[in-house]
């Protein structure tokens, strides 16, 4: 009876183990990422998305300043492109490790902002003279989400 009940109780910590472990890797696949037509580093960032697993689609607008408000977002806060990633918006050029911390955390905001366009940011030309700075955005004022 001891050995049946340790088979079993093997078999749900098995079980559960296996089910964490698919749903911390499940990835959101689609994104949408809004730009200004005439923006090449976004869809740099847009390569960058694909490069880590994404399926992007890119819809050009002149809307991007009315869309980042309607998103949370205030004006100093704003990137140069919106990406729609698994009901989060993220705004500029986010690195990954932050964007899948934010699918994966699924945390109670609307999304993630990293303001301006730093140098070398994903999809950003340049070196990286300094962390990059990335804030919650939503139905308050941003605070700091990651530091990368």
């Amino acid at each position: 009876m001891k050995k049946l009940l340790t088979i079993a109780l093997s078999a749900v910590v098995l079980a559960t183990g296996i089910y964490f472990t698919i749903a911390s890797n499940a990835v959101a696949e689609e994104v949408t990422l809004y730009k200004n037509p005439q923006c090449g580093c976004c869809e740099s960032y847009a390569d960058y998305l694909r490069d880590n697993g994404f399926t992007v689609t890119v819809k050009p607008t002149h809307e991007l300043v009315t869309m980042s408000h309607e998103a949370g977002i205030p004006d100093d806060f704003q990137g140069c492109h919106l990406a729609f990633i698994d009901n989060y918006v993220i705004s500029g050029h986010v690195p990954i490790a932050t964007v899948n911390r934010l699918i994966s955390e699924r945390p109670d905001i609307k999304g993630v902002t990293l303001p301006g366009m730093p140098m070398g940011s994903p999809g950003m030309s340049g070196t990286k003279t300094e962390p990059f700075t990335i804030y919650t955005v939503g139905d308050g004022q941003p605070s700091v989400y990651a530091v990368e």
